[in-house]
């Protein structure tokens, strides 16, 4: 338990504040954007993360944001002209790499690029079910879709065919990063990406992703859609 803060937001002065309340308030900061930079999961929030992800509450955050794109979505008028576009990220957005998190203690370890990579080399990262439903129905409203992703072009043979495996058959556009992208932060490579639409004559009308690294910078959305993730961050 922490000491609690006095005043304010209820409680008395001294009064110990649970580790799983303590654990949702830090879970809360992250999707608002409210911490500083972080690196791994607090050893005390291991088993908090873990049941979070693990759980119904996590399924239904992610059913939730998508439900709330759909009604978008579906509001938006779609020009027809085939320039309204849809971004989204792939990894803990379309697919979901909780089989590798669960040998890595869902965040509470410091982030491996080598182990990852050869997850990432196996291909069978699962879908997320609400949001290959919610990829389905964006194109079929005749938005184009581009997959942004942070994974580099190496993997781009493996990624196609996990998205596809998964049921993610078409796209317009798969973006990688390229070796000239390898130094850049998630926000500055993938607003340029976004602007290289944007000069193409696109108009991002929405994007999805559960890093605020997708959705912020420039060449922003309309609409953006933060997917949650308290396993890792990326800047």
């Amino acid at each position: 338990t922490w000491p609690g803060p006095g005043g304010g937001g209820g409680g008395g002065e001294g009064e110990e504040v649970p580790v799983e309340v303590r654990c949702a308030s830090w879970r809360l900061a992250g999707e608002a954007n409210n911490l500083a930079p972080w690196s791994a999961v607090p050893e005390e929030c291991a088993a908090y993360v873990r049941g979070y992800v693990t759980g119904v509450a996590y399924r239904s955050d992610l059913e939730e944001v998508a439900r709330e794109a759909s009604t978008y979505a579906r509001a938006a008028r779609v020009a027809g002209d085939g320039r309204d576009a849809w971004v989204f990220d792939v990894d803990e957005t379309l697919l979901s790499n909780l089989p590798y998190y669960a040998e890595h203690g869902y965040g509470l370890e410091l982030f491996d690029h080598r182990e990852f990579d050869k997850w990432v080399e196996r291909g069978e990262a699962p879908a997320i079910p609400s949001s290959l439903k919610l990829y389905k129905e964006v194109r079929d409203l005749g938005f184009k879709t581009f997959l942004l992703t942070g994974r580099s072009e190496g993997h781009q043979g493996v990624t196609v065919d996990n998205l596809k495996k998964q049921g993610y058959h078409e796209w317009d556009k798969l973006i990688l990063r390229a070796p000239a992208d390898r130094k850049k932060t998630a926000t500055i490579y993938k607003s340029e990406k976004r602007k290289e639409m944007e000069e193409e004559g696109y108009r991002i009308l929405g994007n999805s992703g559960d890093q605020w690294s997708d959705l912020l910078g420039y060449s922003t959305s309309a609409r953006s859609f933060k997917l949650p993730n308290p396993m890792y961050y990326i800047p």
